[in-house]
């Protein structure tokens, strides 16, 4: 009988203690524990290279077909859709730091606006983005692809150039950090979203919007 109790009792508190553990982690952060251990997976068969350029982000990041947009480049796709820059904050020391990348592409902030984080929140993260980078990594440089204006969420555009406006302003104080404007390229003479760059959803991109990016990206990756 005491042997059970005891038994019982260590039981107890290892599912504490796990409890704790799982606890320091956000769920909402903790939930894409399931694309990094894809990525586990995919570097460990095929192991990324020191030296390349890293795109993290959300969906428009993992929809992104690199190799179609930039044939010659060593890139790593690491975005996982519907993250936000906290989250790619929070798994840099997995998709980002381990790879010694010359340079990160980010594009994140979209789900965060659209979630109600403020323009200065967001600032704050992407502050934090680039510490813990440049902490390890000082001479890569880091590309931060504006958040873009898009139909489903054109309700939000002040949210958005507001937060555009914050992150273009810490880039450029910043060293090795640099802000791309895909803003303007993406609207028609209405000054609205032109509709052939989005698919039927009216936020993910077709090719055509890609191609836009991979324009204003290419002069930035070129160095």
């Amino acid at each position: 009988m005491l042997r059970s109790l005891v038994c019982l009792s260590l039981v107890a508190v290892f599912t504490t203690m796990s409890f704790a553990e799982d606890a320091k982690v956000p769920e909402s952060i903790a939930r894409w524990k399931k694309d990094m251990d894809k990525f586990a997976a995919a570097d460990k068969k095929n192991p990324v290279m020191p030296g390349g350029v890293v795109f993290v982000g959300s969906s428009s990041i993992r929809m992104w077909d690199l190799k179609k947009s930039f044939p010659e480049l060593d890139a790593v796709n690491r975005g996982f859709g519907g993250s936000r820059l906290e989250d790619s904050v929070y798994y840099a020391d997995q998709i980002i730091l381990p790879y010694k990348p010359k340079t990160v592409v980010v594009y994140a902030g979209d789900n965060d606006i659209a979630a109600k984080y403020t323009p200065e929140q967001i600032l704050e993260d992407f502050q934090e983005f680039e510490a813990k980078v440049h902490k390890e990594l000082p001479e890569t440089e880091i590309l931060y692809i504006a958040v873009k204006p898009s139909l489903s969420r054109w309700k939000m555009i002040e949210e958005v150039r507001a937060t555009n406006k914050l992150i273009a302003a810490e880039c450029a104080k910043t060293d090795h950090c640099e802000f791309i404007d895909i803003d303007a390229p993406m609207l028609g003479e209405d000054g609205k979203p032109r509709k052939e760059l989005f698919k039927n959803d009216g936020l993910h991109m077709t090719d055509e919007g890609y191609v836009i990016w991979a324009k204003e990206l290419e002069p930035h990756l070129a160095n």
